[in-house]
Order: C-alpha cells, then sequence, then structure tokens
C-alpha cells in the first residue's frame, strides 16, 4: 500500500513541476505574445515563486491538520484552473494571475508527497525515499522541455497550455480516488497546537539549518531550470532550441540519477550531511565560474559540464527536508518542513529577478545578448555567500543544541 500511495504522490509532483517549469521553456514564445521586457518575463516566474514560498508555512499547518490527500487534489485543480488560464491568456494580467495560481497550486503539492513519506515508511527508509520523491518528480521537466515544446512550435501556445491544465484536472481525480491517510496518524493538532509548533519548529537551529541548506543548494539548479537555463542556452550561447531541450533533459536525468546515491550517503553518514550540502555548492559554483570565464560560445563539452554540476543542487536541496524530519516530532514535521521549503524558493526568486535586471540593463532594444547573460550570472555570488554564511552559522547552532541535549 505504501509504493501505491507514493507512486500517486510522485506522479501528482512530476505533473506540478511541469507545471512549475512550462513557463521556462515557453519564456522566448512569452517576449513575442506578451510584447514583455525580460524584467517583466522574470516577474512572472517571481510572482510564482513569492506566491510558493509565501504559503509553505501556511500549507505546513495545514497539512499537519488535513492529511495529503485534499492538498494534492486541491493543488493539482489550483494548477489545471491556472494553466488553463494562461492558455487564453494574451494580456500580462490575466497571464500574471494563472502563474499566481500554478504558484499556489504547487505550494500545496511537494510537502505534501513528503508527507506520505514519512507517514507510510519506517524511518531508515526515509532519506532515499524523500530523494527519489524529489528526483522522479523532476521528470515533469521532461515533459515540458520536449512534449510541451513541441506543442508550443506546433498547435501552438493554447493546445500547450491547454493540454497540461487537462492533464492537471485528471491528477487532481486519481489523487482523490486514490491518497489515503496514514496508518497510526498523529491526533489532528489544536489552532493553540498550530501555532506552538510553528514558533518551536522555527526556534529550532536544526530546523534554520534546513531552511539554509535548501536556500543554497536549489537556487541555482532553480533558476536554471525554472526561467533562465532555455533562454542563455538558445540566446546566450547561440544553440538550436533542439539542442538546449536535451541539455535540459541530460538536466533531468542526472537530477534522477544522482539523488538516490545522495539519499543513501545522507543515510549512511547522517553527521556529514552539512559537509555534502558545501561541496554541492563548491561543484556548482566551479562549473558556472569556468563557463563564465569563457568568452561565448562556451564548448559544447563545457556547457554539458555545467548541466552535470549544476543539476544536482536539486537533489542536494532534499537534505534540507532530513534536517526538518530529524530535529522535530512528528506533529510539526510539516510545518517544520514548510519552513524548510521557503529556502530555495526565495533564494530562487531573488535570483531570477536580478537576473532579468540585469538583462534589461545590458540588452537594448529587448534582444538578449551573449555578453548580457555572461554578467547577469555572476549574482548568483551574492547569493551563495549568504547561504553558505547561514548553513556554517546554524550548524555551530545545532550543535551546540545536541551538545546540551546530551
Amino acid at each position: 500500500m505504501a509504493w501505491v500511495l507514493w507512486s500517486v504522490g510522485v506522479l501528482a509532483y512530476a505533473v506540478a513541476v511541469l507545471h512549475r517549469t512550462s513557463f521556462g521553456v515557453a519564456g522566448l514564445d512569452a517576449v513575442h505574445r506578451f510584447d514583455a521586457s525580460a524584467g517583466i518575463l522574470a516577474s512572472f516566474t517571481v510572482l510564482q515563486l513569492l506566491v510558493y514560498a509565501g504559503l509553505q508555512i501556511p500549507v505546513g499547518l495545514l497539512l499537519d491538520r488535513v492529511g495529503p490527500r485534499w492538498m494534492v487534489a486541491g493543488g493539482a485543480l489550483l494548477m489545471a484552473g491556472g494553466q488553463a488560464l494562461m492558455a487564453v491568456s494574451t494580456g500580462v494580467g490575466t497571464a500574471v494571475a494563472a502563474r499566481v495560481m500554478v504558484g499556489a497550486g504547487d505550494a500545496m503539492t511537494f510537502i505534501s508527497v513528503l508527507g506520505i513519506v514519512a507517514t507510510w515508511f519506517p524511518g531508515r527508509y526515509v532519506p532515499v525515499v524523500t530523494q527519489l520523491t524529489g528526483q522522479l518528480g523532476q521528470l515533469g521537466q521532461v515533459l515540458s522541455a520536449i512534449p510541451l515544446v513541441a506543442l508550443l512550435h506546433g498547435p501552438g501556445w493554447g493546445t500547450a497550455f491547454g493540454s497540461a491544465a487537462a492533464l492537471g484536472a485528471l491528477m487532481a481525480v486519481l489523487a482523490v480516488a486514490v491518497l489515503r491517510g496514514g496508518p497510526g496518524r498523529a491526533d489532528v493538532p489544536s489552532l493553540r497546537e498550530t501555532g506552538t509548533n510553528l514558533v518551536e519548529a522555527f526556534r529550532h537551529p536544526g530546523t534554520r539549518l534546513g531552511f539554509w541548506s535548501h536556500f543554497v543548494t536549489q537556487f541555482s539548479s532553480n533558476t536554471f531550470a525554472l526561467m533562465w537555463g532555455f533562454p542563455y542556452l538558445v540566446s546566450g550561447q547561440g544553440l538550436r532550441p533542439a539542442t538546449a531541450s536535451t541539455l535540459l533533459t541530460l538536466f533531468v536525468l542526472v537530477n534522477v540519477v544522482s539523488g538516490p546515491f545522495i539519499g543513501r550517503l545522507v543515510a549512511r553518514y547522517p553527521l556529514r550531511r552539512s559537509w555534502l550540502v558545501l561541496g554541492i555548492v563548491a561543484l556548482n559554483a566551479t562549473a558556472w565560474a569556468a563557463v563564465l570565464a569563457v568568452p561565448p560560445p562556451a564548448p559544447p563539452w563545457l556547457l554539458v559540464l555545467l548541466v552535470l554540476c549544476v543539476a544536482p543542487g536539486s537533489p542536494g536541496s532534499m537534505i534540507g527536508f532530513d534536517y526538518a524530519r530529524t530535529f522535530n516530532p512528528p506533529g510539526r514535521q510539516g510545518t517544520a518542513t514548510g519552513i524548510v521549503n521557503i529556502g530555495g524558493f526565495v533564494a530562487s526568486l531573488v535570483t531570477i529577478l536580478l537576473i532579468g535586471f540585469v538583462l534589461d540593463a545590458l540588452s537594448p532594444g529587448g534582444e538578449f545578448t551573449p555578453g548580457a547573460f555572461r554578467a547577469a550570472w555572476t549574482v548568483q555570488i551574492g547569493i551563495w555567500a549568504i547561504g553558505v554564511a547561514g548553513v556554517l552559522r546554524t550548524r555551530t547552532l545545532a550543535r551546540r543544541r545536541l551538545a546540551l541535549a546530551d
């Protein structure tokens, strides 16, 4: 039963990732459809991520009260509605509303699926199953990089986003039909207990260590996948759209392959999780430094290396959820997971917006140039510095807390 429920949850998350990343692969089409600048285009995804991040704590609190079944179904319906609205949008206003709906539905999905994992699987399996959840869900990005792009460049915008909406509605029906509450589910907390859970979860340095771990590992991968990766490869590196889609597919495959490996390391060496986080950050930063040091277009092998090194940031961010699980009791794990999940998305939305501003400033006439992209990606340096400082500080506090407990 656990594997059946988990499979439906993973499928729901994969469809959510399709919705989440659909605007990124449609970015160049959206510039012409909405006559939008890079800054306005970035604001679509930034607003989507802002809604996602802002809802994480309310969704975590609600998950602890009602369970994952209705959260997953409700999220799927919201995203389907958003994609249906995007299918018929011709102006910026309705398109923004559509992405807000997608962000809200997306916010309800992933941590609800993690709730299924924590409820139905033994603790020793949770790190690996969590990684499998995150990385198999990323297959939704393949759906946006290949079939959705094919629909965009074939039947057109309305058919592409309308098909995504239909898939979301089907997922909502499946979630209601199959998902169930877990065995031995904890009592539903009262409103006062819910507030206490929020305060206690945030005050624990282990939860904040999870937040900063998620913050610093996920943003580069997210920025590449959700918004600027496809336009960068096409306009910044001169690749054909089909080649760029292939690299994005490779990006997803690296996610899927590296996730279980990272999960096994976390399960085997739980006291070395922060070093794994810092190692992934070093890998990301080194790859970007190598690519940006070369005047565009970079050699194809170097772009492949970039994808291979940036992609593990997504499974690396799952380490943050393991901190939420191990430092919090079952009754507040949904809340703690919501707090952690804010980290990477806040970092991502800030990075996406900053890159859009730099592109606007350095791309007169609205045409994104290779030089503008090369300068824009350097905004990541500041985000990495903030995130690493956060990890180091909260790691020290968490270790002190553990020492006092002993």
